[in-house]
């Protein structure tokens, strides 16, 4: 996913990986549009941790979308215009 989303290769659109938005550390972040990205594997299937994260992180501005990591694999397209329409919603 960062090779997509690196260099502003996505429409321009700049984003930053592994960044710190206290408490946590988000996956990607788009900061100019308030968009985190989180790419999950399975052990992240129905987590109470993530719903309150996400819920957090949404009541401080953020949106959060959230990937399963198969989905990055095998639908890549398909989740670079899912984050596209994101950002051009922001």
């Amino acid at each position: 996913m960062w090779s997509a989303l690196r260099d502003r290769r996505l429409e321009k659109y700049k984003f930053r990986r592994q960044h710190p938005i206290s408490p946590y550390i988000v996956d990607f972040a788009g900061t100019h549009h308030s968009l985190v990205i989180e790419i999950d594997g399975a052990q992240h299937a129905d987590s109470v941790h993530d719903q309150h994260r996400t819920a957090r992180l949404e009541a401080r501005g953020w949106k959060v979308i959230r990937f399963w990591n198969n989905d990055v694999l095998s639908n890549t397209s398909g989740v670079i215009e899912t984050i596209l329409r994101a950002l051009q919603s922001r």
